[in-house]
């Protein structure tokens, strides 16, 4: 074993999946390079790496870096006001429907530019850093033609050269319908597939790409000549679906091999069904659901049993889900989905990684996969959940450097 670093005195937690998740084992982590080359006891790493730096975690629960899977945290400008108007009783629908929602971003966001737009993003991005975040997904889709959803996929990019962290890009050009656009519906999917998708391909930007199924956006049908378009550039793809009504969404997304699926509020068995025979993971999103006020969960129960993967993001956006906390992310699904301890945690590593495509390297602490990880002032693992608040956070290792 060749390493440069090993950590030592830490209560590691893997989260491999296996039946005891949440119980830390007395490892040593060596690594090179960034990446982990063994895991075992102290003095064997020891002895194979005499010349390794030795970092000592004095006795601290050690859990993969966190990972926020999906977030809209490239914007313009926010929407408190409209949260005051949800909390008098208007709904998201009437809102955006009247030119708020995700069309007021769009504006705001075409008033900066690429340099303006990180500067906006990066106090969010530290807050989610200060929690143990080692990778991050940020979405486009407040361009939503081709010049302004570059912008923002630059944008995005350029956190990965401000901070030490990693970030997968998406491209969200179907998040809403631009104001007037000539044709319809059925003539922007048709510009996005036959220009500005093998445009945002060919520029190596985006990771995979996103669509907005629901009634204020758009349906399956017109979907899915968008999803079929980036399977065939080599883009993943990933969906949001269901989240305020049951469009098949979920079967949707399952349909093209989704990534995940994203919200799932209504999605019905089928969906569901599907989505466990694809392998999609689907992503909950207790922030939305809690600023929206809503009152249908995600079908919990009914994705445990079609042994559907389930990860959790903080969905950071200026309107419906103004959040930077993952840990209050996990708070909010225990809360309010009964999620368990367990679920929560692998769902903002083992499943938030398998969400992004990424799981072969992160997500877990295993041999040859990035040497991202969290080191927490806590005794147990329950307490990274239920709590909410805390800042529990000693230290952020992103490929084995302390940062």
């Amino acid at each position: 074993m060749s390493a440069d670093r090993i950590f030592v005195g830490g209560r590691v937690l893997r989260l491999l999946g296996d039946s005891s998740p949440l119980r830390p084992q007395s490892l040593a982590i060596a690594a090179r390079d960034g990446r982990i080359v063994a895991l075992g006891e102290e003095g064997e790493l020891r002895r194979t790496a005499p010349q390794a730096e030795v970092v000592n975690l004095d006795g601290r629960l050690v859990t993969p870096g966190l990972i926020d899977c999906h977030t809209h945290i490239i914007y313009g400008s926010h929407r408190a006001d409209e949260a005051e108007r949800r909390l008098a009783g208007e709904t998201y629908q009437a809102i955006a429907r009247g030119g708020g929602g995700i069309l007021r971003t769009v504006a705001s966001t075409a008033a900066l530019d690429e340099t303006q737009l990180l500067r906006a993003a990066l106090p969010r991005v530290d807050a989610l850093l200060a929690e143990g975040v080692t990778t991050l997904e940020i979405k486009s889709g407040y361009g939503l033609t081709l010049a302004p959803e570059l912008t923002v996929l630059r944008a995005a990019r350029a956190v990965a050269t401000r901070r030490a962290v990693s970030v997968s890009t998406t491209y969200l050009g179907a998040h809403a319908l631009p104001p007037d656009f000539p044709g319809g519906a059925d003539a922007f999917i048709e510009r996005l597939c036959s220009v500005d998708l093998p445009a945002v391909a060919a520029s190596g930007l985006a990771d995979a790409v996103d669509a907005y199924c629901e009634g204020i956006a758009f349906p399956p049908e017109r979907l899915a000549p968008l999803l079929e378009r980036a399977r065939a550039l080599g883009l993943p793809v990933k969906l949001h679906a269901d989240q305020f009504s049951d469009l098949q969404g979920a079967a949707l997304a399952a349909r093209y091999g989704a990534l995940s699926a994203d919200h799932l509020e209504y999605a019905d068995a089928a969906g569901i069904a599907a989505l466990g025979r694809a392998g999609s993971v689907a992503v909950l999103l207790p922030g939305a659901y809690y600023f929206l006020r809503e009152r249908h969960p995600p079908p919990v129960q009914a994705l445990r049993a079609a042994r559907v993967p389930m990860a959790i993001a903080t969905d950071c956006n200026p309107g419906t889900s103004p959040l930077t906390s993952i840990l209050a992310a996990m708070n909010l699904g225990a809360v309010l989905f009964d999620l368990t301890t367990a679920e929560c945690l692998a769902g903002v590593t083992r499943e938030a990684a398998r969400a992004l495509g990424l799981l072969a390297d992160r997500g877990t602490l295993e041999v040859g996969k990035w040497c991202d990880m969290a080191v927490w002032n806590v005794e147990s693992p329950a307490e990274l959940v239920h709590a909410l608040g805390a800042r529990p956070l000693h230290q952020r290792i992103w490929r084995a450097r302390s940062v």
